[in-house]
């Protein structure tokens, strides 16, 4: 579904919002700061590949009764991490974790995680959108040799060249984005 989220006072330029179906995981590919161990679940993929640097702590618990609360004391006394254990009814369970040279890089490391949380739960729910910015195009159905048949032109769009973006979560963000980037490119053109 595509939706024209806003338009040139001309009527000329467009920005859509698009279902971005084939977008990764925010979790691969990124630099991050948390930490994911996916607790032991047949019917889910590991959050994050490797778990982090507590993984290999994790691993030697993890079949114990309270494993999640053995863990999170031990991330917490022992290594200084910020921990957060996340039960979402419609995913996996999950321990994330920051250690101390990231909570030195954010203002509030529990808000941070729970961010994060909330990025990979809306990526997994599959709300991520691409925009594209399209301007009005006219066309002739026919090739200039058949100009004896009367068929006027119509309008159509294409996409302009070098302005879209995808991967974009949420669709209160991609919107945002995707004005800001529209009025944006509105003011290059004069």
């Amino acid at each position: 579904m595509t939706e024209i989220i806003e338009t040139s006072t001309d009527g000329r330029l467009r920005v859509c919002l698009v279902p971005d179906s084939d977008a990764d995981s925010p979790r691969i590919g990124c630099d991050r700061l948390t930490h994911v161990i996916t607790v032991l679940d047949r019917h889910y993929a590991d959050v994050d590949m490797d778990g982090g640097p507590l993984a290999d702590g994790w691993r030697q618990i993890k079949d114990r009764d309270k494993a999640v609360g053995i863990f999170t004391r031990w991330a917490q006394i022992a290594h200084g991490a910020e921990v957060i254990e996340d039960r979402a009814h419609d995913g996996p369970r999950t321990i994330w974790y920051l250690m101390p040279e990231g909570i030195a890089e954010v203002n509030d490391p529990e808000d941070h995680i729970r961010s994060e949380i909330a990025e990979y739960r809306a990526w997994a729910r599959d709300e991520v959108y691409g925009y594209i910015i399209e301007r009005a195009v006219k066309w002739k159905p026919l090739p200039d040799e058949y100009e004896d048949v009367t068929i006027g032109e119509r309008t159509t769009w294409e996409e302009v060249t070098d302005r879209s973006c995808w991967g974009l979560i949420t669709y209160e963000g991609a919107e945002r984005e995707a004005k800001d980037q529209f009025t944006a490119y509105l003011k290059s053109l004069h």
